[in-house]
């Protein structure tokens, strides 16, 4: 299993860095960050990923844990009709709808504070319903930040709910999704999967040179076995 106190480390560093409002650079882009907000900036995961996905033009598109809101702009400027975000943190939900203010797609962009779908009752059905989760393990009992949990998933509960509940929420035809790395527990994760009669099959993925070495960004599907 991964060590967890490496990425609680870099939360602890990110984190550091952001008293106040700032704008990050991301790709060449200008983005608002708040204080307590995961920063894409600080770590290659979000653009590998963001690489990776192919949205639902014309269709309706829910992020969980939107962060600064990168995906969930991403999703709106490519031409997803309605785009839902939510995160559970509140500094993110305000991030989201600033940066969706920033790059005129407030009208599509609907920012929820939830944690995954517990506040999403009234919300329409989605056709992708996508995650880039905070999939390392970490021991159930640890006491973290909203932050720290951009991170780790203490006794992978999270991802136990996203996997029970994800589905609820498609319209038909409808597709969930993963963001995952190669720091995952995936023995683990197919095992939680499985005890919801699902499995998770790859649809891409990318290797990145991070600090420790090479991290393979993947991004699956959730499936009725």
């Amino acid at each position: 299993m991964y060590d967890y106190t490496q990425p609680l480390s870099r939360s602890e560093a990110s984190r550091a860095k952001v008293r106040q409002r700032t704008d990050i650079d991301v790709g060449g882009t200008r983005w608002a960050l708040l204080p307590d907000v995961f920063s894409p900036a600080d770590s290659k995961s979000s653009l590998a990923h963001l690489s990776l996905l192919r949205f639902p033009v014309g269709g309706t598109f829910l992020e969980i844990g939107s962060g600064i809101g990168l995906i969930a702009v991403q999703a709106a400027l490519a031409g997803c009709r309605s785009v839902y975000a939510t995160d559970l943190n509140p500094a993110a939900v305000k991030n989201t709808e600033l940066n969706a203010e920033r790059f005129g797609v407030a009208d599509r962009v609907t920012c929820v504070h939830s944690d995954l779908f517990n506040a999403l009752h009234d919300a329409p059905a989605f056709d992708v319903v996508y995650w880039h989760s905070n999939n390392v393990w970490a021991p159930p009992e640890l006491d973290l930040t909203a932050h720290e949990l951009a991170y780790v998933d203490p006794g992978y509960e999270a991802h136990q709910r996203y996997f029970r509940e994800a589905r609820n929420h498609l319209a038909p035809g409808g597709r969930v999704l993963i963001a995952l790395s190669s720091r995952a527990g995936r023995a683990e994760l197919d095992e939680l999967a499985a005890a919801e009669e699902q499995r998770l099959i790859s649809l891409d993925s990318t290797t990145v040179d991070e600090p420790e070495g090479p991290v393979v960004y993947e991004l699956l599907e959730l499936v009725t076995r």
